[in-house]
C-alpha cells in the first residue's frame, strides 16, 4: 500500500513537472478572465465550458494516440459528422434503441478507423495524405446519407448524454473522466501503450525489437475512429440532431490541444493529461473570447496563430530533447 502511494505521489510530481508551463498559462488564462468578466468563474458558465469542451476533449484524446505512434488522422472531424449522423438516423428512423444506436455508432468509427490504420499500416502512403483523403470520404458520405440536411432527433434518452447530469456533475464531463482514465492506463499501464511510445520514439528500432508495428498502428486507428464516434453521439446529442456539416474544422483544435499539452509531432512523446490541460487552454480562450464580445472572425484568427503557436512550441520542445540526448 504505502509502495503504491509512493508512485501515485511520483507520478503527481513527474506530472506538474513536465506541465508546468502549460498549467502556469492556464492559471494567468483563468485569472485574466476572471478579473475582465464579472460571470466567467460563475457555476453556470464552467459547466457551460466543461459541455462545450467535452466533444473537442474525447476527440483531442484519439488525436493524442495517433500522434504519439508518429502519424496524424485529418479524417476526425468527418468521423464525428458522420457518426453524429449515423446514430441519429439508427434512433429516428430505423427505429433503434438509444443504446444499439449508439452500439452500432461505435462499431462505424472503428470501421472508419481499421480502414484508415490498415492503409497506413500495409503501404508507404503517409497519413497525412490518406486520412485527409478518408476527411474527404466520410463528409461526402454525410451528406449523401442526409441529402445535406440535418436529421432532428426527438428521443429524451439520446438527448440525455449530452444535456444531463448525474449529481451536479454532467454527463458529458463524466464521458471526459471515463476517457482520461482508459487512455492513460493504455498509455502507461500496459505493454500496448509501451510499445506506441516506442514506435513514435523510433519505429525502425521498434521493429527490430520485435514490436508488431502493423498490428498497433491498426488498433491505435481504431480506437481515435471509437473516439471520434464517441464525440459525434456526444454532439448530436447536444444539439439534438446529426448534422453533416458538424465539427468541420474540429481536428485542427484537437491537433492544437494535443500539441499543447506536450504531445510531439514527432512521436513517442505525450500524456493523456497534458491534453487534458490543453483541452481547457483551447476552450477557456473560446469562452472568454464570447464574454468580451469578440467576433468570430477574430477567433477563427486567434485559433490559427494559436495552432502555429502550439507548433513552434512543438519544435522547442524536440530540440531540447535533442540537445538532452547528446549531452548524455
Amino acid at each position: 500500500m504505502a509502495s503504491n502511494n509512493k508512485a501515485f505521489v511520483r507520478d503527481v510530481k513527474k506530472f506538474l513537472k513536465r506541465n508546468s508551463m502549460i498549467l502556469m498559462a492556464l492559471f494567468i488564462l483563468v485569472v485574466a478572465l476572471s478579473i475582465f468578466t464579472n460571470t466567467f468563474l460563475t457555476k453556470d458558465n464552467l459547466l457551460s465550458v466543461v459541455r462545450q469542451c467535452s466533444v473537442e476533449a474525447v476527440l483531442a484524446f484519439g488525436m493524442a494516440m495517433v500522434l504519439i505512434i508518429g502519424c496524424i488522422d485529418l479524417s476526425v472531424s468527418s468521423v464525428v459528422a458522420l457518426s453524429g449522423c449515423i446514430c441519429v438516423y439508427l434512433i429516428e428512423i430505423s427505429g433503434f434503441s438509444t443504446e444499439v444506436a449508439v452500439l452500432l455508432t461505435l462499431l462505424f468509427g472503428a470501421f472508419c478507423g481499421l480502414a484508415n490504420g490498415l492503409i497506413a499500416a500495409f503501404t508507404t502512403i503517409p497519413a497525412f495524405i490518406i486520412t485527409l483523403a478518408t476527411q474527404q470520404v466520410f463528409r461526402g458520405a454525410a451528406y449523401l446519407m442526409t441529402n445535406g440536411k440535418s436529421i432532428m432527433c426527438y428521443d429524451e434518452k439520446f438527448g440525455a448524454i449530452g444535456t444531463g447530469h448525474i449529481g451536479p456533475i454532467p454527463i458529458l464531463g463524466i464521458i471526459i473522466i471515463i476517457c482520461v482514465i482508459v487512455t492513460s492506463v493504455i498509455l502507461n499501464r500496459t505493454k500496448f501503450g509501451r510499445g506506441m511510445y516506442a514506435i513514435g520514439g523510433n519505429r525502425n528500432a521498434a521493429i527490430y525489437a520485435g514490436i508488431k508495428v502493423r498490428k498497433i498502428t491498426c488498433l491505435v486507428f481504431v480506437m481515435t475512429g471509437v473516439l471520434s464516434a464517441m464525440s459525434g453521439i456526444m454532439l448530436a446529442s447536444r444539439v439534438y440532431s446529426g448534422q453533416p456539416a458538424a465539427a468541420n474544422g474540429y481536428e485542427g483544435n484537437a491537433i492544437a490541444a494535443a500539441v499543447l499539452g506536450g504531445v510531439s509531432f514527432s512521436g513517442g512523446v505525450g500524456t493523456i493529461g497534458g491534453v487534458l490541460i490543453g483541452v481547457f487552454i483551447i476552450g477557456f480562450m473560446n469562452n472568454g473570447l464570447n464574454m468580451l464580445h469578440v467576433t468570430s472572425y477574430w477567433q477563427i484568427i486567434v485559433k490559427g496563430l494559436l495552432i502555429l503557436f502550439a507548433v513552434y512550441l512543438d519544435t522547442l520542445r524536440s530540440s531540447k530533447r535533442l540537445k538532452i540526448k547528446r549531452k548524455g
